[in-house]
């Protein structure tokens, strides 16, 4: 008579679902850890270095000058005087100084690099202009150049006694210009020196955009008898209105933050003719520490290149 062996105890498997914890011995679960890691979770992962560099390089300082734009004081010893900094600024002869400086260079200068790149473009375009990859780099060139290396080169070539620019007038019988320290001229340096800088880097978008042009529309104009110009103002600016816009609101924004050019050039003289609202700012900040004036400044730039702007996207926008 066999007997049978004894039976075993069997642990029956308990199945749970996914995230809500681990069986133990006693048929129990018992809470399971939170992945930090989930589909879910990765691209905010990936993009909180960007927000915090943001948060801390960009947003911070932002709502800190606002801040000091609202106090007077020096260091920490700092006091809440509300608007007293802007009320300020509307009584300050030096500020509409400098305003007046920089209206003058923007209404003088952007049309005219404007124009002048969109002359470019129109030549570097053209099938009858030869090696033209070499004169595409060549205009794009003094874009590259460093802002304050370029100011140090036009001092030297305005220079009234020693420049080239005056040895140039010179041979055709012209007399010397004092370009650096006459009031006018000295306007006409800084709108010189920015025209060089910035034209061909405009040359090279507007560039871009005649390329995307289609051919056909072109020439289903030339079968309707449409010439040159006609062309131009009826094909060319209207498909380039994106980027004319694109331009025109950049090149403001740039002209309105002029600083590097006048300030090696010129230092904001002579008689302060080509004071800039930036240099004033800095002047206050830097040279007389006064950082809530300072600040108080910046403020009202940043509103005034927003307004411009907008004006300029309602002007220049897409009509629908």
């Amino acid at each position: 008579m066999s007997l049978a062996p004894p039976e075993r105890a069997t642990a029956t498997a308990t199945t749970t679902p996914a995230g809500l914890g681990t069986p133990t011995r006693t048929g129990r679960t018992r809470p399971g850890r939170r992945r930090l890691l989930t589909r879910g979770s990765v691209p905010y992962l990936l993009i909180m270095p960007a927000v915090l560099g943001f948060a801390i390089f960009k947003a911070y300082p932002i709502v800190s000058s606002l801040w000091i734009s609202l106090t007077t004081g020096n260091g920490d010893d700092r006091h809440f005087t509300g608007l007293a900094n802007y009320r300020r600024l509307l009584d300050d002869p030096l500020f509409w100084t400098a305003l007046k400086n920089t209206a003058l260079i923007l209404v003088v200068q952007v049309p005219l690099m404007l124009g002048l790149a969109l002359l470019v473009a129109l030549g570097l375009n053209s099938t009858k202009v030869w090696l033209r990859p070499l004169w595409r780099l060549g205009v794009f060139v003094p874009s590259l150049t460093g802002l304050v290396a370029a100011g140090v080169m036009f001092s030297v070539i305005l220079n009234r006694d020693a420049g080239l620019l005056n040895w140039v007038l010179s041979v055709f019988g012209i007399d010397r210009v004092n370009w650096l320290g006459s009031p006018f001229w000295a306007r006409v340096g800084v709108v010189l020196v920015i025209t060089w800088h910035y034209t061909g880097y405009n040359a090279v978008m507007y560039l871009a955009g005649l390329q995307g042009i289609p051919d056909e529309l072109y020439e289903a104009a030339m079968v309707d008898g449409a010439g040159p110009i006609r062309r131009f103002v009826s094909i060319t600016l209207p498909q380039l209105r994106p980027i004319l816009l694109l331009t025109v609101v950049l090149s403001t924004i740039g002209t309105l933050q002029l600083f590097d050019e006048p300030y090696v050039l010129t230092g904001g003289g002579p008689d302060n003719a080509t004071l800039t609202v930036t240099m004033y700012l800095y002047n206050n900040g830097f040279k007389y520490f006064d950082f809530g004036y300072a600040s108080a400044i910046a403020y009202a730039l940043a509103l005034i290149v927003s307004v411009l702007g907008i004006l300029q996207v309602r002007l220049m926008g897409e009509r629908r």
